[in-house]
């Protein structure tokens, strides 16, 4: 009898829900749970989430993958988690809640940003002196939309005065599941990022900036001890183990929030590897050995898995994004496309019916043009009134032609990207991991190797991304393996090659896309006003 090879429980939680997956450290995903989470979106811009909800979630996939894979759960030595990124939890000296997870999405504390990092002269109203410290120190800023936990905080502080006085600690997603799986307050140094008070020049020793914290107008005893995510925080403790269904001596690696950790399980650990993650928004990743920022593009490198790297991320706010709304918004109740049901984890069906259209249409969607900025932009440019359209539909438009144009919108809009970040890194970007839902679609991945006119490989199980970081990074932390030996593990099931009959109508059809940014950006500033009375939901 074969021995079960040392696991990883490797605990997913992202906006939709709680998943945890069973990780060797060769990267083989045994076993896979999920439940659901709800988000409460509230009036004046407000989401939150339940963390109570995430750890009972947590509970009952363990409990599912023990039923499934008895052998794999036995052989779990580690718990690492990778989460969803910049939510905010205000916890007291317990270690209780005090307040739901104020999630991403939420901009109640954009005024209050404002006011506490205001000046003159202002840029996006805060001071541009405090703009010129946080890029020199951090690499990034404060979101002037409100969506961090720099302007979440303070939202705690001026509107609950109360429950202010009695934080402990204010966590990060992933610092409040490690607070219930040890008992014991950190962040890491990926989580802490978005509350923009440390200091990373230097990537091994990320630390809290004296001046920062200063400024910040949060309490610095109300912000844990900085930790890499490759350490041990410790062991579970008797109420995590008995909620797992584990032994009390499993150790927790501190582990990653979604985007560092999608980084590790794409497999590209090496130096300006890029990796392009395609989901509900997606992300073009890679490794560097430096700390940078093009504040024209809204990129940066900032602290990540690798303790002596950092992760130059360039981020388009909605790409799978497009689909889903295409499909829920567009397409009618009794429609083929519906039938077909959602992402199956399993199978993609969704992607089985728009890989069925998509290719029965030629390479430019006979003449239509789609612009995917359902939510605003992030990079190239920062300009959130951006909005999506159609472009040159006429008589003989039929949805298939609409659908094909979704997918170029989101692969030109991706092109656009790709020339920033090719300057970021100095050179040409040739070939790129696929990872996420959207590279379940052999037609969006041709087209993306098209558009890009780069070599696409795609990751065997991309749903698994995370998942899998989790693991690997859960797997370093251990000492089973270091990641340089992540690249040698992973698995690709195709590559997917640009056709060369196609560059020339890409060529034109890019240049046409980005005329359209040019003359259509104006417009939409004026649209979205605020003092407009109608204004796009969303």
């Amino acid at each position: 009898m074969v021995a079960t090879a040392p696991q990883i429980l490797a605990i997913d939680l992202g906006t939709s829900g709680m998943k945890a997956a069973l990780v060797a450290a060769d990267g083989t995903v045994t076993g896979w749970a999920e439940r659901p989470v709800p988000l409460h979106v509230l009036p004046g811009g407000g989401a939150e989430q339940d963390p109570v909800a995430w750890w009972t979630a947590l509970g009952e996939v363990a409990a599912e993958l023990g039923r499934a894979h008895p052998d794999q759960m036995r052989a779990v030595r580690a718990v690492c988690a990778s989460t969803q990124g910049e939510g905010t939890i205000a916890v007291d000296a317990a270690g209780e809640p005090l307040t739901p997870c104020i999630s991403w999405l939420d901009m109640r504390g954009a005024p209050h940003l404002r006011r506490q990092f205001g000046g003159f002269p202002a840029y996006q109203g805060m001071s541009v002196r405090r703009i010129a410290r946080w890029l020199r120190l951090t690499g990034g800023m404060p979101s002037p939309t409100g969506k961090d936990p720099a302007a979440h905080m303070l939202l705690v502080r001026d509107e609950m005065p109360q429950v202010y006085a009695r934080t402990a600690s204010f966590l990060n997603v992933l610092d409040w599941i490690n607070l219930k799986l040890t008992g014991r307050t950190v962040a890491t140094v990926d989580s802490i990022l978005t509350s923009w008070v440390t200091d990373n020049r230097r990537p091994g020793d990320i630390r809290y900036s004296p001046a920062l914290v200063a400024d910040c107008g949060i309490d610095r005893d109300k912000l844990p001890p900085i930790v890499a995510c490759t350490d041990v925080i410790g062991t579970l403790t008797p109420a995590a183990a008995t909620h797992l269904g584990l032994p009390e001596s499993v150790e927790v690696v501190a582990g990653a929030i979604d985007n560092t950790a999608a980084a590790i399980g794409a497999g590209t650990t090496g130096d300006r590897e890029p990796h392009l993650y395609l989901g509900t928004s997606s992300w073009i990743a890679a490794h560097v050995p430096g700390k940078k920022t093009d504040v024209a593009a809204g990129i940066a490198s900032v602290p990540c898995a690798i303790g002596d790297r950092y992760l130059m991320t360039a981020l388009q706010a909605t790409a799978g994004a497009n689909l889903t709304w295409l499909r829920d918004k567009i397409v009618e109740y009794d429609d083929p496309l519906l039938a077909a049901g959602h992402v199956s984890r399993d199978e993609g069906t969704i992607f089985d019916a728009f890989d069925a259209i998509i290719p029965t249409v030629p390479p430019g969607a006979n003449g239509v043009l789609y612009t995917p900025w359902l939510y605003g932009e992030r990079a190239p440019v920062d300009d959130p009134n951006l909005r999506a359209a159609f472009l040159n539909i006429s008589l003989d438009t039929n949805r298939s032609d609409l659908l094909r144009a979704v997918f170029e919108g989101v692969a030109l809009n991706t092109r656009w990207l790709v020339g920033a970040v090719d300057r970021f890194l100095g050179a040409r970007v040739t070939s790129m991991a696929i990872t996420g839902g959207g590279a379940l679609s052999d037609s969006w991945c041709q087209i993306f190797a098209d558009v890009l006119d780069v070599e696409i490989r795609r990751d065997a199980q991309p749903l698994a991304v995370n998942a899998r970081g989790a693991g690997w990074i859960g797997a370093v932390g251990t000492g089973m393996l270091t990641f340089a030996d992540i690249p040698g593990l992973m698995r690709t099931d195709r590559a997917f090659t640009p056709d060369p009959a196609h560059r020339a109508t890409y060529d034109e059809i890019f240049a046409d896309y980005r005329e359209l940014h040019r003359r259509l950006a104006p417009l939409y500033r004026r649209l979205n006003r605020p003092d407009r009375s109608r204004l796009p939901r969303g």
